[in-house]
């Protein structure tokens, strides 16, 4: 299993993707017809060859505008984990009773969207890609728009919790792996190809959710982030980066 790409939701998708791509350094985004299924609009644009997304409602009664409305404002939306074994995925997932909300099978790519109430925090999807370094949801042409000179790719998706613990070990099952206290009331788990998931205490009061997302930076390339993100007053007083209501933590 690999992370390969993250999600969050804002109300202006435009505004957000512009900060994303000025402050990250991050080519143009690939809008998927697609999403209109689920009453959305978004833009996925490349980290390397990991993928960040952003997605805003289109229409009412969606399950994104739901999760803006809960939580207050934008914020992370779901996590898209790249399998080798769809079939032991989904058998485990089965065995669980985690419930599936969205699937789809072609023969270049999979997905299954899991429910959040059964995971926690997010709709964790389980993909399968064929061949495996391609990705059909960054769009045809993905490749091209890589660009590398201050972000080299997502490397960990974090979520809060009142309980971290109960959350970190829920995730760890459902994924099929095993979970680790990092840090006193920190907990993780690590995916054997890249990337990982790191779940902490509700730190803003908004709730269970997608709090962050850690990207590894290009070397050198900190200040310059760092910079572009003061100049559009998106660092706290606390020095941390927030971009759609998602801290971007850089490694």
């Amino acid at each position: 299993m690999r992370l390969r790409q993250i999600a969050l939701v804002a109300e202006d998708l435009e505004a957000s993707t512009d900060a994303l791509c000025d402050v990250l350094g991050l080519g143009p985004g690939f809008q998927d017809p697609g999403v209109g299924e689920f009453g959305l609009e978004n833009a996925v644009m490349p980290v390397g060859d990991t993928f960040l997304e952003v997605v805003s409602p289109a229409r009412d009664g969606t399950t994104a505008g739901r999760l803006l409305q809960r939580r207050g404002g934008d914020g992370g939306y779901m996590v898209i984990v790249q399998s080798q074994d769809r079939e032991a995925d989904r058998k485990r997932v089965d065995a669980l009773g985690v419930r599936v909300v969205w699937e789809v099978s072609l023969p270049d790519a999979s997905a299954v969207h899991l429910h959040p109430r059964d995971v926690g925090a997010a709709i964790l999807s389980f993909d399968w890609m064929d061949p495996v370094d391609s990705w059909r949801w960054g769009g045809p042409d993905w490749a091209r728009h890589v660009q590398t000179d201050r972000c080299r790719e997502i490397v960990g998706a974090e979520l809060q919790a009142d309980d971290p613990a109960a959350l970190a070990a829920r995730w760890a099952e459902v994924c099929g792996l095993s979970a680790r206290e990092e840090s006193p009331g920190v907990h993780r788990l690590d995916f054997d190809e890249g990337g990982f998931v790191r779940v902490h205490a509700d730190r803003d009061g908004r709730g269970e959710g997608v709090s962050g997302l850690v990207i590894a930076a290009a070397e050198g390339a900190e200040q310059a982030i760092r910079s572009a993100a003061a100049k559009r007053g998106l660092v706290g007083p606390d020095g941390e980066i927030r971009i759609a209501g998602t801290r971007i933590g850089l490694a």
